[in-house]
């Protein structure tokens, strides 16, 4: 194992407390700190300490492909890490998004020659784990629920919404679309009406909190189409391909397929394409969205997920506790979340506090973990 040094994405809306505190740095950070990334992704790429200074970890698994990743991931994936490890600290909503699945990026990437939707031929898979309490809009809900909520607020314009939603979830394309292409001169008079109605409840709520920053934004009314749900430490969301959701606040452990294919549905000033998130997205009822932790061993749990790229496991030490063991093969990413761990994988040993972390090769072998703390495990699902 090797020390990894990850990189911070600086989004607006990320948190000046979470990263900073959990890595003990000077609190407030000088500016948003909204993601932590721990990987090869080229976008910002973890970087592993060498005798002439920083080396990006892309370029050592280019250089030693079946040393870093072993000849089977390399025959799957090629030479990339087919995972990402993130710590997410949002302290507003990021957009409402979709990400496509493999096939719809295939295609999509090809067609894209201006790269304006697809940045890369990969889906983006994800899970989410909460490392404080974590407020989450994923996945549609039974749209006679929505019907119902959106019903409430009185507003006459939303009646084909709530007619198209009374259909079922066969209604769902046309309610996202009606909202999506809502006139632009009249999106501030829609969002002005739905916050001056007399509704209550939590979808009141949420509505008036998401129109407080984006007040002409018909992704305020689509956001109500979705299940919201506030997940306690150690709980997590699982996001397939095709299923619209939005982060709103908290901090949280995500892993995911290593692309960065985003299309989004609104709350953002950034690029909306209407016609190809409808085309993504899969109008279906999510069932239940919230991953309760399996154990596995003692100490250790997981999220079992129904993809290869990736698999997460949390190792929680207390005083006392022996080292863990565990037979995870190929390349792995470990995060300690809080506490003080050690890693080591027979090739080398690496001491962890809060928000560092330690990267190991296929070569390695069976990983032991110690200390008195909690960390978290990246690997591929198909080593």
């Amino acid at each position: 194992m090797e020390l990894l040094r990850g990189r911070i994405r600086d989004y607006a809306w990320g948190s000046r407390t979470a990263l900073a505190g959990l890595q003990g740095r000077p609190v407030p950070s000088a500016g948003p700190e909204a993601e932590l990334w721990l990987g090869a992704h080229p976008g910002a790429p973890a970087t592993v300490d060498r005798a002439g200074g920083a080396v990006s970890l892309t370029d050592l698994l280019v250089a030693e492909p079946e040393h870093w990743l072993g000849e089977r991931l390399v025959g799957r994936f090629g030479t990339r890490l087919p995972f990402l490890l993130k710590v997410l600290a949002a302290d507003a909503p990021l957009s409402l998004q979709a990400h496509p699945d493999a096939e719809q990026a295939r295609a999509g990437y090809a067609a894209d020659v201006d790269r304006l939707n697809y940045v890369d031929p990969f889906h983006k898979p994800e899970l989410l784990v909460a490392l404080s309490e974590f407020d989450a809009l994923c996945g549609f809900r039974d749209p006679e629920v929505s019907a119902a909520a959106i019903e409430a607020f009185g507003v006459p314009a939303l009646a084909p919404v709530v007619g198209a939603l009374r259909t079922g979830p066969a209604g769902l394309r046309e309610a996202v679309r009606l909202l999506l292409s809502w006139p632009e001169s009249e999106r501030a008079g829609l969002v002005a009406e739905v916050l001056a109605a007399r509704a209550d409840g939590p979808d009141a709520e949420l509505a008036r909190a998401l129109a407080a920053g984006y007040p002409a934004d018909p992704g305020v009314v689509v956001a109500l189409l979705l299940h919201h749900v506030r997940l306690a430490p150690g709980e997590a969301i699982w996001m397939p391909a095709g299923n619209l959701h939005a982060y709103l606040r908290g901090t949280g452990v995500e892993i995911m397929a290593a692309s960065d294919n985003v299309l989004r549905g609104g709350l953002t000033p950034k690029r909306v394409d209407v016609d190809e998130l409808l085309r993504v997205l899969r109008f279906e009822v999510l069932g239940e969205p919230v991953v309760r932790a399996v154990p596995v061993a003692a100490g250790v749990v997981t999220w079992p997920v129904p993809v290869d790229d990736f698999a997460l496991h949390r190792v929680a030490l207390s005083a006392g506790d022996p080292e863990v063991r565990l037979a995870l093969p190929g390349p792995r990413v470990v995060l300690c979340a809080a506490g003080t761990v050690t890693v080591d994988d027979g090739v080398g040993r690496v001491g962890l506090g809060p928000g560092q972390a330690a990267v190991g090769t296929a070569a390695g072998g069976p990983l032991l973990v110690g200390g008195v703390g909690e960390a978290y495990v990246a690997t591929c699902g198909a080593c």
